[in-house]
């Protein structure tokens, strides 16, 4: 079964490994840019297996947050984000 994950990250110096960090959420499955640090991804991973993943490549003071969502509601996303997540949320 596949999982509505919304993840947030706030990446606090020296080291904020943007790129990593995008990579490791864009590699968990069907993902879509929220906004600048809050992705939506479609996975079969549970949250706890996602952040996991996600904190392999943060630094110890780095903020992660994974939500499982069974309902959103949004308003004024940019189109192909809003798109993303209706393609994705129910299959």
């Amino acid at each position: 079964m596949a999982n509505n994950l919304f993840i947030s990250y706030d990446l606090i110096a020296p080291g904020q490994h943007y790129p990593e960090v995008i990579a490791a959420i864009q590699a968990l499955g069907a993902w879509a840019k929220v906004h600048y640090s809050l992705f939506y991804v479609k996975t079969t991973l549970s949250a706890s297996e996602a952040a996991t993943k996600v904190r392999t490549v943060m630094d110890s003071n780095d903020k992660l947050i994974v939500i499982d969502a069974k309902d959103a509601y949004w308003y004024n996303l940019p189109k192909e984000v809003e798109d993303q997540i209706k393609q994705q949320w129910n299959r």
